[in-house]
């Protein structure tokens, strides 16, 4: 049995006198105990549409299931989900262990279990000895695991994520990804998480569902997604990847006096290439490889690799990135300027669509 269903799934808001459609027609189910992501950027429909699995939104249309059972018209207080916010949500005037014992006592819990489950949600997160630290005494990291552990602490059978990691600075937010899905594995539950932050996704994620204008464009795991992207907003929003079009013959895109290999392509052809899986270099390469000669007109330094901007020789207005780590043994620099071949294997692209 699945833990969420929705099937074909639509909310539409009147603004202005017209109907509008921020999700259109959903359809995706999510197994028990994965770790599910929709991804996309600001306007896209995810937070309307997790808000549904919540009960904060009724669909216009469309079915919601929970574990099987239609929960389409049912409250929030009476799904078996709970949900963590960005702002977290906190009780200031309470204590971590008053936090995370809250939701228990509303529901009149014995106090012996209480102190059991608290306890070892609290170890699970990694914040015994702390239980009497008021929020404002704790990091920003430590009030989102006093937020997971007071949702947790209920046991539902489904945890909804709303960008909770949207508050913290970069290095905390990366460490944090790590904890919530050693917590998630330890404690077997549902996380539904919704994001704008592509990384998030790839890191934490069984299966990620890219959302666009209201529709999901790709639902697959993450490397599915990353190496094989179903469509150009997909390819573009997910890191960084060169788009080349053309027409194919033969499994060759002729692009100026290079070649981008397309094995079992002809015709009109849209290839996608990541940067790290380009080499650049000052001789033609030989052998069965895509080649395409440039100019270099940007390099940056970001520390564990530079990025180049290639501008193609046939295509003036065509800039490829190319991301080139910084080995010790690194002999090939480029600098601005300088003529250069890029080239790449051929399972290293990735026609669009195919």
């Amino acid at each position: 049995m699945h833990a969420i269903q929705l099937d074909d799934v639509v909310k539409e808001y009147l603004s202005h006198g017209e109907v509008v459609q921020a999700v259109k027609g959903v359809t995706l189910e999510i197994a028990e105990g994965e770790f599910f992501s929709l991804l996309g950027p600001s306007g896209c429909g995810k937070t309307t549409t997790m808000r549904m699995i919540a009960g904060f939104e009724e669909p216009s249309r469309g079915v919601v299931k929970l574990h099987g059972q239609d929960v389409t018209n049912v409250p929030p207080n009476k799904r078996d989900v709970n949900m963590v916010f960005q702002s977290y949500a906190l009780f200031p005037h309470m204590n971590v262990w008053d936090n995370v014992a809250f939701g228990l006592k509303q529901k009149g819990v014995a106090q012996a279990e209480i102190r059991q489950r608290v306890s070892e949600m609290l170890e699970i997160v990694d914040l015994t000895g702390r239980e009497k630290r008021r929020p404002r005494e704790m990091s920003g990291g430590q009030q989102q695991r006093v937020a997971l552990a007071r949702a947790l602490v209920n046991r539902p059978r489904a945890l909804l994520l709303d960008e909770p990691l949207g508050a913290l600075d970069l290095k905390l937010r990366q460490a944090m990804q790590i904890e919530l899905k050693r917590i998630q594995r330890e404690v077997g539950i549902t996380f539904v998480y919704v994001t704008h932050d592509q990384s998030e996704a790839l890191t934490m994620s069984d299966r990620i569902a890219v959302m666009n204008d209201g529709l999901v464009e790709q639902l697959a795991g993450p490397r599915e997604i990353y190496e094989r992207p179903a469509t150009e907003f997909v390819a573009g929003f997910i890191g960084t990847s060169n788009l080349l079009a053309g027409t194919a013959s033969a499994g060759i895109l002729p692009i100026g006096g290079g070649r981008v290999l397309v094995p079992g392509k002809d015709g009109e052809v849209t290839v996608t290439v990541r940067p790290e899986k380009i080499t650049i270099g000052t001789v033609e390469p030989n052998g069965e490889v895509s080649a395409l000669p440039g100019t270099v007109v940007e390099v940056v330094y970001l520390g564990t690799y530079n990025s180049y901007s290639v501008c193609l020789a046939a295509r003036g207005e065509t800039i490829i990135t190319v991301f080139q780590q910084n080995a010790l043994d690194s002999s090939t620099t480029a600098e601005r300027g300088d003529s250069v071949w890029l080239s790449w294997q051929p399972q290293h692209s990735y026609a669009i669509g195919s």
